[in-house]
C-alpha cells in the first residue's frame, strides 16, 4: 500500500476491452461541463485509491472540473467494476482498474457480473508497482537470492511466502517462484503489508514478493533485506537492489499496475482526451520523481496498448492459478 503521506508530500486491431467507436457521438470541445465520477474499486487508502485521488486532482487542474472519487470496494473489485459497466457512457464516469480486473479475476471467479472484453473502454496505463522479494534480516542468514535458495531447499519444514489475499499478484508471485524452483512452501494470506511486516520481523513468516512501495522505508532501515525487484530494471530509488534476472531467475518480470476505463461505447473523443490530459501528467517530471519516491511508476500509453498489455498477461496469470488452484467465490 503507497503510503499517503509519501506521494502528497513529497495498425493491429484488438477485440479485447473496446477502446470505444471512432464514430460514437460526443465532442472532445465540450467535455466535461460537469463534475466526473470516477470508481475506485477498492478500499479507501490502499495504492489504486491513492494513485486515482493523484490523478484526479491532476485531471481537476487540467480539464477545469472536478473528478469526484466513489470507493466501491469487494470481491476483488468485481463489485466496483460492475458499477462502472453498468453507468452510462458519457465520459461521467470513469474507473481505475488494475492487472487484477484486466488480467486475473475472469480465472479466480466462477462467475463474473461483467465482461472485460465487452464491457469497457480502456483509456490509458496509468501507473505499475514492482514486487520486490524480501526477508527478514534478523531470521534469515541469506544475504542475495541464490543463497536464499540453498538455505530453503536445505529446511526441512519448508518456507512459508506470505502476500495480501489469495489471488492477489504477490500470492501467484510466491507460487510461480517456489514451483519453478521446486520448493517446499506454504502460502500465508494476510490482510496488507501492515500484518505481513510484524509476522515475518517476528519470524513467523518465512518471505515475500509483494509491492515494493510497502516496504521501502523498512528496507532503508535495514530490518528486511531486499533480494530483487521484480521489475526489468533495477528501481531508480534503490539501485543496490538486483533485479530478478541479474539475481538468477530469468523472464520473472512482474509488476502491478493500473489503467483508466470508462463504460464501453464512451464517445472516442472524450477518451482521446482525456488520454491526452493522462499523458501530460505523466510527462510532468515532478509528479514522476514523486512517484519513484514511492515506490510507483507513472506510466501511459493508447488506449490499444493498454488492451494488449492485458491481454498479453493473462497467460501467465491464468497459469499461476491453475498451479495454486487458487479460487475467491
Amino acid at each position: 500500500m503507497i503510503a499517503r503521506r509519501h506521494f502528497l508530500g513529497a495498425g493491429l486491431a484488438l477485440p479485447a476491452i473496446r477502446t470505444a467507436a471512432a464514430q460514437a457521438p460526443g465532442s472532445a470541445t465540450d467535455w466535461p461541463t460537469r463534475p466526473v465520477r470516477v470508481i475506485v474499486p477498492f478500499p479507501p487508502a490502499g495504492s489504486t485509491d491513492v494513485m486515482t485521488r493523484i490523478y484526479a486532482e491532476q485531471l481537476q487542474q487540467r480539464l477545469g472540473q472536478n473528478f469526484v472519487i466513489e470507493n466501491r470496494p469487494g470481491a476483488g473489485g468485481n463489485i466496483g467494476m460492475d458499477a462502472i459497466a453498468k453507468s452510462t457512457p458519457d465520459g461521467y464516469t470513469l474507473g481505475m482498474a488494475t492487472i487484477g480486473q484486466f488480467s486475473i479475476n475472469q480465472f479466480l471467479y466462477s462467475r463474473m457480473p461483467w465482461d472485460i472484453d465487452r464491457d469497457f473502454a480502456a483509456v490509458a496505463l496509468t501507473y505499475e508497482l514492482p514486487n520486490v522479494f524480501i526477508v527478514s534480516s534478523q531470521h534469515c542468514p541469506a544475504r542475495s537470492l541464490g543463497e536464499f535458495i540453498e538455505w530453503a531447499r536445505a529446511r526441512p519444514q519448508g518456507i512459508s511466502y506470505g502476500s495480501p489475499g489469495v489471488g492477489t499478484t504477490a500470492h501467484l508471485s510466491g507460487a510461480l517462484f517456489t514451483h519453478r524452483l521446486k520448493l517446499n512452501a506454504e502460502h500465508v494470506p494476510f490482510r496488507g503489508a501492515a500484518q505481513i511486516t510484524p509476522a515475518m520481523l517476528a519470524g513467523d513468516l518465512t518471505c515475500a514478493i509483494d509491492n515494493l512501495a510497502s516496504y521501502i522505508p523498512i528496507i532503508q532501515e535495514g530490518r528486511m533485506r531486499a533480494f530483487a525487484v521484480t521489475d526489468a530494471e533495477r528501481w531508480p530509488n534503490l539501485p543496490e537492489i538486483p533485479t530478478m534476472a541479474e539475481a538468477g531467475m530469468p523472464d520473472f518480470v512482474i509488476t502491478s499496475w493500473a489503467a483508466m476505463v470508462a463504460p464501453a461505447a464512451t464517445p472516442r473523443p472524450v477518451v482521446d482526451r482525456l488520454n491526452a490530459a493522462l499523458k501530460t501528467i505523466v510527462e510532468d517530471e515532478a509528479m514522476r520523481k514523486r512517484a519513484l519516491q514511492a515506490g510507483t511508476k507513472l506510466l501511459w500509453s493508447t488506449p490499444e496498448d493498454a488492451v494488449a498489455r492485458g491481454r498479453g498477461e493473462r497467460p501467465m496469470w491464468q497459469e499461476a492459478v491453475r498451479l495454486t488452484n487458487a479460487r475467491a467465490d
